[in-house]
């Protein structure tokens, strides 16, 4: 089975921008309109576009939502929308749910209440972002350990429809995914694991698409960097690049 490439438009007042270990004063804008972001992903062959509102994530306050809504109707019938950031009721699942969003990405919210994803599952697929330093979670914008390690999350979560496992210490730097972790992670959940977090090559990619079982991979920067474009991450995820 292929490995399924996610491509990730982080979206921060209305823009497209890229943080640096999630540090928001470590942050790159690559553009004002997401839309057209998405389009160009779709016609390069995407199938999932991976959106994260950075406002909600920080605050709560959904103002991007509109702009969630215009990038699922911008990519209607060519490719679905994961999203995520600020996810942190029922309630909000539910409206990103109306607006076209196929997968909705809880983290802070689902490691505080592992419950909650199991009501959520019943609406809208979920994916649990389980964001890590050194294998211990880290919820609240990645400001706070929550002392869950990682191994045990795996097993807390029989509705998700996937984990986003994300190495926080290699996220937007482009030095390289945890392979050996993420292939552990892998092997140990029957759930669906979508790698996030230090791709920077094709190389890179190839690496993970080595792990055997592994669903998907988000990248963002280094396609904004032109490190490599989204057809070409296809074909290196399928291993047919040149």
């Amino acid at each position: 089975m292929n490995v399924t490439l996610y491509p990730a438009i982080d979206v921060r007042g209305g823009r497209v921008v890229r943080l640096r270990q999630g540090d928001f004063e470590r942050e790159t804008v690559y553009g004002d309109d997401a839309v057209a972001v998405a389009e160009s992903f779709c016609a390069q062959g995407a199938t999932w576009i991976h959106v994260v509102d950075l406002d909600a994530a920080a605050n709560g306050d959904p103002v991007n939502r509109s702009l969630v809504a215009a990038i699922a109707a911008g990519t209607r019938g060519r490719a679905a929308v994961q999203a995520g950031g600020g996810v942190r009721t029922a309630a909000d699942a539910e409206a990103l749910a109306a607006v076209g969003v196929a997968r909705v990405v809880m983290g802070s919210a689902a490691v505080a209440d592992p419950s909650l994803v199991d009501r959520v599952a019943g609406v809208v697929p979920v994916a649990v972002g389980l964001d890590h330093r050194s294998g211990v979670l880290a919820v609240h914008g990645w400001a706070e350990s929550s002392g869950v390690e990682l191994s045990d999350a795996l097993g807390a979560y029989p509705a998700a429809a996937a984990f986003v496992i994300t190495a926080i210490e290699r996220d937007g730097l482009l030095a390289g995914p945890d392979i050996d972790g993420l292939a552990a992670a892998v092997a140990a959940t029957e759930v669906p694991v979508i790698a996030s977090g230090g791709v920077g090559s094709l190389d890179d990619l190839a690496a993970l698409a080595a792990i055997e079982g592994l669903h998907g991979v988000i990248t963002g920067r280094a396609l904004y960097e032109k490190r490599f474009g989204v057809a070409d991450a296809i074909a290196a995820l399928a291993g047919t690049a040149p």
